[in-house]
């Protein structure tokens, strides 16, 4: 069995793909939007990432775990990276969280408070789009997407379609 050291806490680890992975069988919670086990790696979001002890920052979810690696992943310059993230994201995002269905049972909505993000800096530039009802199976709201991939690698990897792009 190997060991990797996360938050001071010592990790056993054996055939988990990432780091995130680990430290989920740890119960060690690190934030991600794009990571789904039964899907291939993505590593958009960067939400996941983590610093090393030479204060290198990578992205736990595409990060192999190794034998004695230590790393950390609460420190303030990752929690404000995080924040940033977050800002960007909601700014290219249709905010309309009052009438969403998905309003308090969404990722996005939950991280946002969680990493206090009270207040976007930045203006929205993105252009409107309209929403996509050309499928019976499939309803899209593209000023809804975070990019985070799921629906394209869940399209393509699951169902075996690979129609969305």
């Amino acid at each position: 069995m190997k060991h990797m050291v996360i938050d001071g806490i010592s990790c056993e680890f054996e055939n988990e793909r990432n780091v995130l992975e680990v430290a989920k069988k740890h119960h060690i919670d690190i934030p991600n939007l794009c990571y789904c086990e039964s899907l291939s790696i993505y590593g958009g979001c960067r939400l996941c990432v983590v610093e090393n002890e030479r204060g290198a920052v990578e992205a736990a979810c595409s990060m192999q775990p190794k034998d004695g690696l230590v790393i950390k992943t609460n420190t303030a310059r990752l929690r404000k990276h995080r924040q940033m993230i977050l800002e960007l994201l909601l700014a290219a995002h249709d905010c309309s969280c009052t009438t969403c269905a998905k309003s308090g049972n969404c990722r996005l909505q939950e991280l946002a408070q969680r990493f206090g993000v009270r207040h976007i800096r930045f203006p929205n530039n993105k252009p409107r789009y309209e929403k996509d009802y050309t499928s019976y199976a499939v309803f899209r709201d593209p000023n809804k997407c975070i990019l985070c991939g799921d629906c394209v690698r869940v399209c393509e990897e699951l169902q075996g379609q690979g129609i969305l792009n």
